[in-house]
């Protein structure tokens, strides 16, 4: 048997795991250290070959993960609780509805602006989605929304965080692909609103014809502006975010920090118990664990893919087709939507990337292309940017789709009232709506790259 051929025997293996609902770090550390033993035993016999394997698995977590840019995560993700458990997220709700609910559909388009603006300081799509359930569903059902849209809405919003910077899952791709983390987090901005004004027209053209979602009227210009001085923390942790970021001033994990030291004095300002900040502390602590055991346990699996060759397979195997690389780009998608309906969002990218990657890079011309040479129009900087924003876009489409649809399982969780198969069903318009982002995102790919190519 040959080091390809046990890359692919494991990878089976591993995919096996997975689908029976082995944790996706625990099945890429163990897939990972089997793959290694074997190919070492193959090369240097069983005794030497073991010890060889288990040294280098040892060591990978500690080398590849005490780097400067993973130290990014925990600054985002406590960001996004700190603004929770200081109410930010009912103010920002509250000031979405008084200035849009005169819309069709106008407490649903609320809800997506006041989830695009969570996303903002939360980063994390099911966080998002589990506050704005508590907070936004109650609301729309009140006024006589049908439960099916009031989740649906709530659902698909919370997946904007995926884009919108300060974004855990792009930091990921960021380090997976070893790539500038400010460039990738910058470059989601306008995709990401973007991707919010289409879930908006989805909404108000459905509000239209049905007529089962409810204008709200009768705010007063003063209580509108009474409203604005609520949102203004989380305008000034997008601000200093994304103008630190966008100018240089200071680097993802120092931008941060400082989103996560306004959020921490608004929330002492209004009251934030001691109790309330330990639970903050205890939920990121939690979350950020969680993201680094499954970068630990897939970077042992990309150590062993290597040695197996599978990603140099796979890359001249895509280059080699007969077919336009548009098109392959297209199937590459397809074939992420897929994935998607059996392994969640932040483990289908680590485990897909590390192969997938340097194909898609070859496609295009290579890392260090212009943009003239490449197959894409871009260069190998632009191409490995306009990926990851893709990627992710198909990663939020997984949030919503069966049978794992993470976001409608959050959603109907935080309302026992309301069947997985309803928030399911609600979310099929918003579907239609990624297709239709991800489709202008391919055909335009500008959208992605023009605001990183300024900085």
């Amino acid at each position: 048997m040959t080091p390809f051929e046990v890359g692919l025997l494991m990878t089976g293996v591993l995919l096996v795991l997975v689908v029976i609902g082995v944790r996706v770090a625990f099945a890429a550390a163990f897939v990972g250290v089997v793959g290694l033993i074997i190919i070492f035993t193959m090369k240097q016999g069983f005794e030497r070959g073991f010890w060889t394997a288990l040294q280098m698995a040892g060591t990978i977590p500690h080398s590849k993960s005490v780097t400067y840019s993973l130290s990014v995560l925990p600054t985002f993700i406590l960001i996004g609780f700190l603004a929770f458990y200081a109410g930010l997220t009912k103010q920002l709700f509250e000031a979405s509805k008084r200035w849009l609910g005169w819309l069709p559909g106008g407490m649903a388009v609320g809800t997506v602006f006041a989830t695009a603006g969570f996303a903002a300081v939360s980063g994390a799509s099911v966080a998002t989605a589990a506050v704005f359930a508590r907070v936004a569903i109650p609301e729309m059902l009140a006024v006589g929304y049908s439960k099916r849209l009031a989740a649906a809405v709530v659902a698909a919003g919370g997946t904007l965080a995926s884009l919108i910077p300060p974004s855990a899952i792009l930091v990921i791709y960021a380090i997976l692909v070893e790539q500038s983390v400010g460039k990738l987090l910058i470059a989601g901005f306008v995709p990401g609103i973007y991707s919010a004004v289409i879930y908006i027209l989805i909404i108000v053209g459905m509000a239209a014809w049905k007529g089962d979602a409810p204008a709200i009227k009768g705010f007063t210009w003063g209580e509108r502006f009474a409203s604005i001085p609520g949102t203004l923390p989380i305008l000034a942790v997008v601000a200093i975010i994304f103008g630190s970021l966008y100018f240089g001033v200071a680097t993802p994990t120092e931008a941060g920090a400082l989103g996560a030291f306004v959020v921490l004095l608004t929330a002492i300002v209004k009251g934030m118990r001691l109790k309330q900040l330990g639970q903050a502390l205890h939920e990121t602590a939690k979350l950020a664990v969680m993201i680094f055991t499954l970068i630990w346990g897939v970077l042992v699996y990309v150590r062993f893919l290597g040695f197996a060759g599978l990603p140099d397979a796979f890359r001249d195997f895509i280059v080699a087709l007969p077919h336009d690389p548009m098109l392959t780009m297209v199937l590459i998608l397809c074939a992420y939507a897929v994935l998607g309906m059996f392994i969640d969002a932040i483990g289908m990218l680590v485990l897909t990337l590390p192969v997938v990657y340097p194909a898609v890079m070859a496609l295009n011309g290579g890392e260090a292309v212009s943009a003239a040479d490449s197959a894409f129009g871009m260069s190998g900087e632009a191409c490995s940017i306009w990926f990851g924003i893709l990627v992710v876009k198909m990663a939020e489409l997984c949030l919503i789709t069966p049978p794992i649809g993470l976001n409608c399982f959050v959603v109907s969780g935080v309302r026992p009232d309301i069947p997985v198969q309803e928030v399911f069903r609600g979310c099929v318009p918003f579907f239609v709506a990624d297709v239709i982002t991800i489709a202008g995102l391919l055909a335009f790919p500008s959208i992605i790259t023009w605001l990183p190519s300024l900085m």
